[in-house]
């Protein structure tokens, strides 16, 4: 076994920190636009045990991962069976499944916004065949990438219409969900670009934006990515956090990145370690309950065995960055450098309760008495409190 946690480890992971794996990270062979695959394919059964040893909670699956492409009826539920026994004989969940609309040539165009109809009602088809096994299969959330939903050319894609079709999708699977009385939400997954030089809904904030606009908007929120947020050059965690003051964060995507390139998928930890840092305080100190989802590649370096130490990696990692957080927000220093912040105070209503535009304009306090001099030169102390978090972060305190 490869797997570097031992007993006495604090930072070994359990079910009950909800870890889980999708069969495409673990199970990517090292394929990538220059090179051959360095590794053989795995069996989605062997992906579940292998995970299950290393103390993860679930595994998810785009239907393709678990059932090769064009399967007869027969094949399908030969890989369903087995991969059903598997997750009975360890106990892993699954919480969450996808569907693959664009490794086939036949979505070349985009899926629910090709601008052929025939491949639209296909896509259509493929997505609601695997909801149904979703749900048979235990999964509360269903993610929604839109792979190839975008253009490279300004003429080729009418991006107002794009979006109606692609509304059209959602509505029609959530109705379906509805009337089927399934218990499962949609995620939308943003991502700027990668594999199509522009993506429809590219950030949090354009999803957040289009859910509104959707007949069943309660159904739907979000499943940001890591790297995906970093491609655009965005502060992962501040999207974070906007998604869940929208209370639309269904799902997360855990991985890293180094800044503004292609996607990564580095395991969780790598690349920007403050931003992991970050997004885990935010994560544990705002009670989020769901998942925590590793969407990382192996490097094409490793050899299999390498594949379950980087997997077991990104699970410590977490580990490791929620106890320095935890650390962090207990340390007494910290407390006094938040005060000197006066970050307390930003909860604070800046209109007292009932009052009024009107109140506002009367009060001289607020405009003709205030001491713009006296207010500019208050310091905000936010080195100490930002060093005090590197110290923690670099485990100094």
């Amino acid at each position: 076994m490869t797997d570097p946690f031992t007993p006495e480890d604090p930072f070994t992971p359990t079910p009950d920190d909800r870890f889980t794996f999708g069969l495409w990270t673990v199970g990517w062979p090292g394929r990538d636009p220059f090179g051959e695959p360095t590794r053989p394919a795995l069996d989605p059964v062997e992906t579940v045990s292998r995970l299950a040893e290393l103390g993860a909670y679930g595994v998810t699956f785009h239907d393709d991962d678990l059932i090769p492409f064009g399967s007869s009826d027969t094949a399908r539920e030969t890989h369903v069976k087995r991969f059903r026994q598997a997750l009975d004989a360890t106990g892993m969940k699954v919480p969450m499944a996808t569907t693959n609309l664009f490794t086939h040539p036949v979505f070349k165009d985009g899926a629910f916004t090709a601008n052929d109809r025939d491949v639209r009602r296909y896509a259509l088809r493929k997505t609601l065949r695997n909801i149904d096994l979703a749900v048979e299969l235990g999964a509360e959330t269903y993610v929604a990438w839109g792979g190839r939903e975008g253009a490279e050319s300004g003429a080729a894609k009418d991006v107002r219409t794009a979006l109606d079709r692609l509304k059209e999708a959602f509505d029609l699977l959530a109705g379906y969900v509805l009337d089927q009385g399934y218990p499962l939400r949609f995620a939308i997954e943003p991502k700027p670009n990668e594999p199509r030089g522009d993506l429809l809904l590219p950030t949090i904030g354009h999803a957040l934006a289009f859910i509104e606009r959707l007949e069943h908007a309660d159904l739907f929120g979000v499943n940001p990515e890591v790297g995906h947020e970093q491609m655009a050059g965005l502060n992962v965690a501040h999207g974070v956090a906007q998604a869940l003051w929208a209370g639309k964060l269904f799902h997360i995507d855990l991985n890293g990145q180094t800044g503004v390139k292609y996607d990564q998928d580095l395991r969780f930890g790598a690349g920007d370690v403050r931003a992991a840092f970050w997004l885990v305080d935010l994560l544990e100190s705002a009670g989020y309950r769901g998942p925590r989802h590793f969407d990382f590649k192996p490097p094409r370096t490793e050899d299999v065995e390498g594949v379950w130490v980087s997997a077991a990696a990104c699970m410590r990692n977490y580990l490791v960055l929620k106890a320095r957080a935890a650390a962090f927000r207990a340390d007494p220093a910290v407390r006094d450098a938040l005060a000197a912040a006066r970050s307390d105070r930003l909860a604070q209503p800046t209109l007292g309760a009932g009052e009024s535009a009107a109140d506002l304009l009367a009060d001289r306090t607020a405009y003709e008495d205030f001491d713009v001099e006296a207010a500019a030169r208050r310091a905000m102390a936010f080195e100490r409190l930002d060093q005090l978090a590197m110290d923690h972060l670099l485990g100094t305190r």
